[in-house]
């Protein structure tokens, strides 16, 4: 069966890699870097299942940046193009995913379109009715940033808005790809598929926010944070997952997707759902506060990345808390191997370790890292378990 996937990020190139195992898989991108990347066999994104998988080779797989080439005979089309946070709508950004759509009809109106994009509560039969008589569905991904392949191989569950002919067909594909045994499969609405996406990642960033609000409290009583988490998280109701303090969620995912379903709520009674919202706002001021009580001359922000094991900055917590110091009108610099350029919002990119430790004063890191133990009394982080 053909396939089309467009775009080739974590969402797209993990959905191509998974499906390429069965099935004649065609990867569309705007990007002449991450197509060759593809053909090459390497992953353009910092994930070691897809780069494993594409340098093995042995996978029906092909990226190109040819439209026609791409929609051409393709069964499904799957759409798997950001859709960002536009503050100035309070909403996501779908335009892409409407010209994806309409162009991958115009070339070929058989074709299934499935959306993978994460978009707004009600969208998909938006969609639909400016394509009357396409076949369009929405099917949810559940995948982290660094392990997005071994999410798709290994699902939690498989959601598709559509109990129809090709609906079922495109969860019967993604059955076969997996790895995993008894998958569950859930056959919904697509409103509803749009929800349960929105809903669960808002929970995540709940217990994100529960728990960093929960170190606030103890680092301002002068409690230890993990002997509370520890006698909190062991009542099975809660579980010890998804407890690691933080400066706050980032990502590509949870503070874009919490702002979606907080616009979704316009006419609805709530008050957690923003209280989620603001809850990383309010953390980030804290850590900034904390890190300033210690009268830093320059603090160094040790790497930019929104967690270990991913290349992604957009939307890191460390960024709002740089931004904050920097505001107050204390020096800063960045340590990020992952940069190219020689300052990042103003402040010196430091490549070389030693000066960056010898320089700093402070220095704030996510995530601890044995890289920083010679100076452990420089480094400020609110990690508990040395882990995501």
């Amino acid at each position: 069966m053909k396939i089309t996937v467009v775009g080739a990020g974590y969402v797209g190139l993990s959905n191509a890699v998974l499906l390429a195992r069965h099935n004649d898989v065609t990867v569309l991108d705007v990007s002449n870097e991450r197509v060759a990347a593809v053909n090459e066999g390497r992953s353009p994104v910092v994930d070691p299942e897809l780069e494993e998988h594409l340098a093995a080779g042995g996978l029906a797989l092909r990226a190109t940046r040819s439209r026609r080439e791409a929609y051409a005979d393709a069964t499904f089309v799957i759409v798997a193009t950001p859709t960002n946070y536009d503050p100035e709508t309070n909403g996501f950004d779908t335009s892409t995913v409407e010209r994806v759509t309409a162009e991958a009809l115009a070339a070929n109106p058989a074709a299934t379109v499935v959306v993978k994009s994460t978009v707004p509560v009600g969208y998909t039969n938006t969609l639909r009715e400016r394509h009357p008589g396409a076949s369009i569905l929405f099917s949810p991904e559940f995948l982290r940033e660094g392990r997005a392949l071994h999410d798709n191989l290994y699902p939690s569950r498989i959601v598709v808005g559509s109990d129809t002919e090709p609906g079922r067909l495109f969860a019967k594909l993604l059955v076969q790809a997996a790895l995993a045994d008894d998958v569950p499969v859930l056959f919904t609405g697509s409103t509803e598929a749009e929800a349960i996406k929105l809903f669960a990642n808002t929970y995540l960033a709940l217990r994100v926010a529960y728990f960093n609000e929960l170190d606030t409290y103890a680092a301002m009583h002068g409690l230890e944070t993990r002997q509370v988490i520890e006698g909190v998280g062991l009542d099975p109701r809660i579980g010890t997952h998804y407890n690691n303090p933080s400066f706050g969620y980032g990502g590509y995912c949870l503070p874009k997707d919490t702002k979606q379903l907080q616009a979704n709520y316009r006419q609805v009674p709530q008050n957690l759902i923003s209280a989620i919202v603001e809850a990383n706002t309010t953390r980030k001021e804290f850590i900034a506060e904390d890190v300033l009580r210690r009268e830093p001359r320059v603090v160094g922000i040790y790497r930019l990345t929104m967690k270990a094991g991913s290349d992604n900055f957009r939307e890191s917590a460390v960024q709002g808390v740089m931004k904050r110091i920097k505001a107050r009108g204390v020096k800063v610099i960045v340590f990020e191997p992952e940069l190219d350029q020689k300052r990042f919002f103003g402040s010196k990119v430091v490549r070389d370790l030693d000066e960056f430790k010898q320089k700093a004063d402070v220095i704030i890191a996510n995530r601890r890292t044995d890289v920083l133990d010679d100076v452990a009394e420089k480094v400020y982080t609110r990690d508990v378990y040395g882990r995501d």
